[in-house]
């Protein structure tokens, strides 16, 4: 018998081999290194890519319908409730809130004023919740001061309008509103006093009905005036006060920030009747002469920075002292002044509770 082949024969273990099994482990080191040194890149680097909103979904197709939310069965037993009525808009994300809330874009082809603009809308966290399925939100008609285009800078994240409307109704002091963000003027050349000027474009109707129906056609909305409001701020708030006045029957309420009491837009030169018909004191006075005249709640706020306050001080006495159809009162900002950020801390403090006392919030469905 040959003697086993050095190469098949048992090895007997090697001096070192408990220690070099003791050493193994210190192979981990240039692991454990490399990936600290990883993480230390992606602590630099990722700032800079959410900075860049790399990680951003703008521009990305949005839908308001909560997912996998079947179509309800029946109409709603609330009359005054109005489901989407369509055809649907095609919405893309503009902005995404801390609470995962988005404010979508489109673009509305007015079919009355003949007008196209951009529309923002964002609707809060209760308008997916199931116990609202069936329900409608009140709305919000949100319009800026300055060009008010091509942008309404309501639409941003930074003046924190959706966020302030977020935390009043959780502290019970706020309707989850629609806040729907409409362009104010057609170019960013003039201002055009949220009105039908004669031989420009209608910009009274485009508030008045194209905004409002492109609402009706994608949300869940009330059929009656309880359910619609404006705000604005500067001229914004001219605009919004002037369309509740024109139009009682639809809308409600308004919060004036800032605003004008008359029409002062340089087109207006020629046409002295149609701006006498878009005058907020003249609307008053016709409203007020009305036997069946709705209420209109209008909450004025001003900054004790800007002025025109005493404006606004004889328009509440003149007109809004609640003997007639128009209630208005004046929320003075303390330390505040002509801005956006300033408006929406007098919302905060009272104006925005103040018009969501007079107006219609969601019902839960019953055991909702």
């Amino acid at each position: 018998m040959h003697p086993p082949h050095p190469s098949h024969a048992p090895q007997a273990p090697h001096p070192s081999a408990s220690s070099h099994r003791a050493r193994r482990p210190r192979r981990r080191r240039p692991l454990l290194i490399g990936a600290a040194i990883m993480a230390v890149c992606l602590a630099a680097v990722l700032p800079v890519l959410v900075h860049l909103d790399a990680f951003s979904d703008e521009g990305e197709p949005l839908s308001f319908d909560a997912p996998d939310r079947p179509a309800p069965a029946s109409a709603p037993a609330d009359p005054t409730v109005r489901m989407p009525t369509g055809p649907r808009s095609e919405f893309r994300t503009a902005n995404t809130l801390d609470d995962g809330t988005k404010i979508g874009v489109t673009t509305l082809h007015g079919k009355k004023s003949g007008f196209t603009g951009k529309v923002w809308v964002w609707a809060p966290k209760e308008y997916y919740e199931d116990r609202y399925r069936n329900s409608a939100f009140p709305v919000l008609i949100a319009l800026p001061g300055g060009p008010g285009y091509p942008v309404n800078y309501w639409m941003g994240t930074d003046l924190k309008l959706q966020s302030t409307v977020s935390d009043m109704v959780t502290a019970g002091r706020s309707k989850p509103f629609l806040v729907v963000m409409p362009v104010l003027n057609p170019d960013a050349d003039h201002y055009y006093d949220g009105s039908d000027i004669p031989g420009q474009p209608k910009m009274g109707t485009w508030m008045s009905d194209d905004v409002p129906d492109l609402v009706k056609a994608n949300f869940r909305t009330y059929a009656d005036r309880n359910g619609w409001a404006f705000m604005g701020s500067s001229s914004g708030g001219f605009a919004g006060l002037k369309q509740v006045l024109q139009h009682p029957d639809r809308f409600a309420a308004v919060i004036a920030s800032g605003p004008d009491t008359r029409p002062d837009s340089p087109l207006w030169r020629g046409h002295e009747k149609e701006m006498r018909a878009n005058d907020p004191g003249l609307l008053a006075e016709r409203l007020a002469a009305r036997p069946d005249a709705p209420p209109v709640h209008i909450e004025f706020q001003i900054g004790t920075e800007e002025g025109g306050r005493a404006a606004l001080e004889r328009f509440v006495r003149k007109y809004g002292d609640g003997t007639g159809p128009v209630t208005a009162r004046l929320h003075v900002i303390q330390g505040g002044g002509h801005d956006a950020k300033s408006y929406i801390r007098g919302m905060r403090e009272a104006t925005l509770e103040g018009i969501s006392k007079v107006l219609r919030g969601p019902a839960p469905a019953a055991g909702g």
